[in-house]
């Protein structure tokens, strides 16, 4: 025979009536719960630690605070590549010094990639919600759409630019001679390549970072933050284009003090813009070959992708155009990306004439022009997207 049940449950009659007034499926969910106590305490959140305590320093209502999530996910943002890029050389998938080519650079930016993920999980796990890395700007509306036009978008966008250099005299373009059947592998590969780019800087920037700071930014913390990020440059910068960082948080400034001290709905969210567009200009400002104008139009961009952000209500287009463009300036046209000239594409540039309109070193993205094209893809977002509808916070886009 059976041990009979230990269990004390109550009885349930499958055949009641369904109560009166019963308005949602919230409250039939409530209600089951009711006959189950223990189960409804655990669906509950723990409580929020008394304010001014040790622990309330560190957790809030929804679990960790923004900020140290933040600290935790940039350390592991830091150093998980180290850790994994050990693993790639052991597996002999890349070389101690990047080659420059599209195999090498796929492996080293998939590291990269992979850190971002587990950065970005380890952080979620330390707050209640959102439990989905989808919840940080990638649900929305139209996301193939949105991907898809991006991609036309930023191929066009690249091709503006280098068509205006070509016009000017600033740049020289010739076929690179490659066999056919290569230049289509190097086309797959720089394409998957630059995805995974797009997926890891959009991914940290448009994405994460932007979502959560978001939710816990307010004024004095996006200050202080745009305080340590320009203060580490003046002391520790080797001039690549530290400049361009300055002048973004200069720019950024005076709107988001006046949103934040008119108490704007959407203050949080530009808070958060102006801090990841000007962090996104000091990351490339490790990149050998930049100059102030490069370096201000990768913030300047960054700044556009989170228009594109509030705009759709998802980081998809972005990502589209952020791959397109890189996939356009260092395959198709052949041009140096952000100081660094690779090899396997289908046309060879090189810079000509005056260094301030070709962009020298730094490419395309160091010429002037870099910045009118930079506008007009500002004002076809703006066209094109008008009043569309706002990014979702975290917490809204993990219920869908």
């Amino acid at each position: 025979m059976e041990p009979e049940s230990q269990l004390n449950l109550p009885a349930i009659q499958l055949d009641a009536p369904q109560p009166s007034g019963l308005a949602t499926e919230a409250e039939a969910a409530q209600q089951a719960l009711a006959a189950f106590p223990l189960l409804a305490e655990a669906t509950l959140p723990p409580e929020t630690p008394v304010s001014g305590s040790f622990a309330w320093v560190f957790v809030g209502a929804n679990g960790l605070r923004t900020g140290w999530t933040v600290i935790i996910f940039f350390l592991l943002w830091r150093y998980l590549p180290q850790f994994f890029g050990t693993l790639f050389f052991l597996a002999h998938l890349i070389a101690p010094e990047p080659s420059y080519t599209a195999t090498d650079s796929f492996f080293r930016e998939l590291v990269l990639f992979i850190s971002l993920l587990g950065a970005a999980a380890t952080a979620m796990l330390l707050q209640y919600r959102p439990r989905n890395l989808l919840a940080y700007n990638l649900i929305g509306p139209k996301r193939t759409r949105h991907f898809l036009v991006g991609m036309v978008a930023g191929f066009a966008a690249l091709s503006l630019l280098v068509g205006a250099l070509k016009a000017g005299g600033w740049i020289a373009i010739a076929p690179s001679g490659t066999a056919t059947p290569l230049l289509i592998q190097d086309a797959a590969l720089w394409g998957l390549m630059f995805l995974l780019v797009s997926f890891y800087e959009e991914g940290t920037f448009r994405c994460y970072l932007q979502a959560m700071l978001t939710r816990g930014l307010n004024l004095w913390w996006a200050l202080g933050s745009e305080a340590a990020i320009c203060g580490w440059l003046l002391w520790r910068g080797k001039g690549n284009g530290i400049w361009g960082v300055l002048l973004i948080a200069l720019l950024g400034l005076g709107p988001c003090l006046w949103l934040a001290l008119r108490k704007a709905e959407s203050a949080g969210f530009w808070l958060a813009a102006w801090v990841a567009s000007t962090f996104f200009g000091q990351v490339h400002t490790g990149n050998g070959g930049e100059n102030w104008i490069g370096i201000f139009s990768a913030a300047a961009i960054g700044f556009v992708f989170a228009v594109s952000v509030r705009l759709t209500g998802s980081a998809w287009w972005a990502i589209g155009f952020h791959a397109a463009w890189d996939w356009a300036e260092t395959y198709f046209y052949g041009t140096a990306d952000s100081g660094m000239q690779t090899q396997g594409s289908l046309l060879i540039s090189k810079p000509a004439g005056n260094l301030f309109w070709s962009g020298g070193t730094d490419g395309p993205e160091g010429s002037v022009l870099v910045l009118a094209v930079i506008s007009i893809t500002l004002g076809a977002l703006l066209l094109a997207y008008g009043r569309g509808p706002k990014a979702l916070e975290p917490e809204a886009q993990a219920q869908l």
